[in-house]
């Protein structure tokens, strides 16, 4: 059977409706992954049917509205395969500094984070039919904190994310993204420029 999928939007504020090439988040991630293969289900719709469905359930956050079909695809696999719940990730590249704050209210600065250590959670949250049947309900206002969650309870499996997957966040994000779609898109137009070749003589036959 096919997966069940969701798009939340609770706790998101209005970001879910922001439009990307023309699209709203919702819809944009909505369509990927009806593309994946994915039966959407009506908020609606009680928790206990989908519990009792005996089907994998597929969180597709719109905040990460570009997410490639393929990738969602990749993840519902990995899921199946391993019985895991699988999520996608992106490495961290800001500069994250630890700090201490005194009781004046001073902040200290301190080391640096190691990035290496770190991940940040996209989309999906992929959830075996196991999974989903144990599960009195989810709260699906903060996949990050569903993730850890659900880390404590269950194996979880990470898969890094393409760049078009990320997370936005503001307006800088959806500009990066946004180009970063354009770029996808648009690759370099091939060298369309004839080949020099050397002329041939125009000999007459009967001078040969």
């Amino acid at each position: 059977m096919d997966p069940l999928g969701v798009v939340p939007v609770e706790g998101r504020g209005s970001l879910p409706y922001s439009l990307v090439h023309g699209e709203s988040f919702v819809a944009a991630a909505s369509w990927a992954l009806t593309s994946a293969g994915v039966e959407l289900f009506d908020f609606d719709v009680a928790w206990e049917q989908i519990r009792s469905s005996g089907r994998m359930l597929v969180l597709h956050d719109p905040l990460c509205p570009l997410t490639p079909v393929e990738f969602l695809i990749r993840a519902v696999e990995e899921a199946e395969a391993s019985g895991a719940v699988v999520v996608g990730t992106r490495p961290v590249t800001d500069t994250i500094k630890a700090y201490d704050a005194a009781a004046d209210g001073t902040i200290r600065l301190g080391a640096t984070v190691d990035r290496e250590t770190l991940i940040s959670v996209t989309s999906p949250v992929v959830l075996p039919a196991t999974v989903v049947e144990a599960l009195e309900g989810l709260d699906l206002s903060d996949l990050p904190r569903l993730v850890a969650e659900l880390a404590q309870r269950y194996p979880v499996r990470r898969i890094e994310a393409p760049p078009l997957g990320r997370r936005v966040l503001g307006e800088d994000d959806l500009a990066v993204l946004a180009a970063l779609s354009e770029s996808a898109g648009n690759p370099e137009p091939e060298d369309d420029e004839p080949e020099d070749d050397e002329p041939e003589d125009d000999v007459d036959p009967e001078l040969a």
